[in-house]
């Protein structure tokens, strides 16, 4: 499978007889959402209620900690594929993508367009609540796709010898400072901002935007630099990083701390619209 996966697709997945039982599919709305009707066979989570803004070693220790026993009850040691869906390609579906890359399950998609694409294709839709798989997931980290608060730091401040391409994926009031959403206003010193919502294409259910349209947006970038992509919590930072690897960029990694963490260290450099 693809990191994205049309809705006509997965509808195939799921009447293909020799991928029945080998894919599971993750609702990753509120359960509200969920329970007012979802895809048959899907099973909810909604992955923002898991934020995490603590890259020490300890803090990511602790992550995997926890994560692992979160992506336990998914049961994916005993799946091939894993589908995960928001009401658009949105930050939740995302965020389910980029941990099942960063614990190596490398056969994970988002469903473009989400919910809102399948209604569109007039797909099926259950209200029946499905149950959680669970089975003991052995955490195998790909360390290739995270990048912690001690890396971006020796980045900014010259202390090492990788300079990461620094890629802010809010808005861009939150980028210049109008927008304060931590102890301090701005951006991470030399970061680019690009909006993660500028990936979706509005007017086609809340799908990406096409290919060629998303390699203009990221021009700036080159596909040499070292990319680490952030925003407030890693989620929409995410959304980017799955952009950025459907474009061929080899080194991309997310920030998972984001701004929620460094925007609230006083020790930390920032920079803003003022600055």
């Amino acid at each position: 499978m693809n990191l994205i996966l049309s809705a006509k697709e997965l509808n195939r997945v799921l009447h293909d007889s020799n991928l029945v039982g080998k894919t599971i599919i993750i609702d990753t709305r509120p359960l509200l959402e969920y329970l007012d009707g979802h895809i048959p066979g899907a099973i909810n989570m909604d992955l923002m209620q898991f934020h995490w803004i603590d890259t020490s070693r300890t803090g990511i220790r602790q992550f995997n900690r926890q994560m692992n026993i979160l992506y336990s009850n998914l049961g994916l040691p005993d799946t091939e594929f894993v589908v995960f869906y928001d009401n658009i390609s949105g930050p939740s579906a995302s965020r389910g993508v980029w941990l099942s890359l960063y614990f190596s399950h490398l056969n994970a998609s988002i469903l473009d367009g989400g919910m809102g694409e399948w209604k569109a294709e007039g797909l099926e839709v259950e209200k029946e609540t499905n149950a959680f798989p669970h089975s003991k997931l052995a955490t195998i980290v790909n360390s290739e796709v995270l990048a912690d608060l001690k890396m971006v730091k020796s980045s900014v401040m010259h202390k090492s010898e990788t300079k990461y391409a620094l890629l802010d994926c809010r808005s861009e009031q939150e980028f210049k400072g109008g927008v304060v959403r931590a102890l301090k206003r701005g951006h991470i010193p030399g970061a680019v901002n690009i909006d993660w919502s500028l990936n979706i294409d509005k007017e086609r259910n809340g799908k990406f935007k096409s290919l060629s349209d998303l390699a203009e947006r990221y021009r700036r970038i080159s596909k040499s630099d070292e990319v680490v992509t952030y925003c407030q919590g890693g989620y929409r930072a995410a959304n980017t990083f799955i952009v950025l690897k459907m474009l061929g960029y080899e080194k991309v990694k997310m920030y998972l701390g984001s701004w929620g963490e460094w925007g609230n260290r006083p020790d930390l450099p920032v920079e803003t619209n003022d600055s």
